[in-house]
């Protein structure tokens, strides 16, 4: 007997036929991309003073945040052009943005640094430092499409029951998180429809990016958010309501508003 054995025939790559139609076996598409952070300096030899001094604003309110201090902001109109260019180019752009509907519409964007956040209407060019910015949490639940009274027609099986529940937990505004996880529960198209068009819909919308996107709507319903989360190939993986201020997700963590204090400083030092 011999150690070393041939491999049995009709094993291994190149072993089996080509099926006969001629395809190829074709595989889920990998995740390609994550935003993550990379400090960015801007390209300039001494930053102006103006945006240096806010700099250091921003960077002294966002400890007070982070020690649970109310939300601040600073207005940029006053600044001049070379110190507002020099501004956005290192604030940037994070990977959260928020659409406040209503008047004034409001168009929020998240810094490269957490918790310090980017206001632009008519009228309004300012920076934010809060966990979330305060037009997000007292004009969501404003109606931008109220809720209708429709009755359940054909086809609409559970939602009726949905919404009894969401509509009980969001009366109790000292209740805690409360979730309803669609994924898990047999619905159909009706029954979605249905819910949709009875809880109205709120006047913000909030786009989280990252590791796939995270897609969050108000509803017109007070505390009670449409929450969606799709992988990198933007297939929904998770559908829920939240009956919560605020899904969790949008929020800067306290530690990320201290971490962001370090950071702006270390970039205020760098451009100098």
């Amino acid at each position: 007997m011999q150690n070393f054995h041939l491999p049995p025939t009709g094993y291994g790559p190149g072993s089996q036929p080509e099926p006969e139609d001629g395809k190829e076996l074709e595989y889920m598409q990998l995740p390609q991309d994550m935003r993550t952070y990379t400090a960015h300096l801007p390209d300039v030899e001494h930053a102006p003073k103006g945006a240096l001094d806010l700099l250091a604003q921003l960077a002294d309110a966002a400890d007070r945040v982070a020690e649970g201090g109310a939300a601040e902001r600073f207005d940029l109109s006053t600044l001049d052009a070379d110190s507002r260019r020099v501004l956005a180019e290192t604030l940037g752009e994070g990977e959260v943005a928020v659409k406040v509907r209503g008047i004034p519409a409001l168009r929020v964007q998240e810094s490269v640094f957490a918790g310090i956040w980017v206001l632009s209407a008519v009228g309004v060019d300012a920076v934010e430092v809060a966990q979330v910015p305060s037009d997000a949490l007292t004009r969501a639940h404003e109606p931008f499409r109220p809720a209708t009274g429709d009755k359940p027609g054909a086809g609409v099986v559970n939602a009726p029951s949905l919404l009894a529940e969401l509509t009980e937990h969001s009366a109790n505004p000292q209740a805690p998180l409360h979730v309803i996880n669609l994924s898990l529960l047999p619905h159909t198209e009706e029954d979605l429809a249905w819910l949709e068009a009875r809880l109205g819909e709120g006047s913000v919308d909030i786009l989280s990016r990252g590791y796939g996107n995270c897609r969050i709507r108000a509803t017109a319903l007070p505390r009670t958010w449409h929450v969606q989360f799709y992988n990198s190939t933007d297939q929904l993986i998770l559908d829920t309501y939240e009956i919560t201020p605020m899904p969790e997700v949008v929020l800067a963590a306290r530690e990320d508003l201290s971490d962001s204090a370090e950071r702006i400083r270390e970039v205020a030092e760098a451009i100098r």
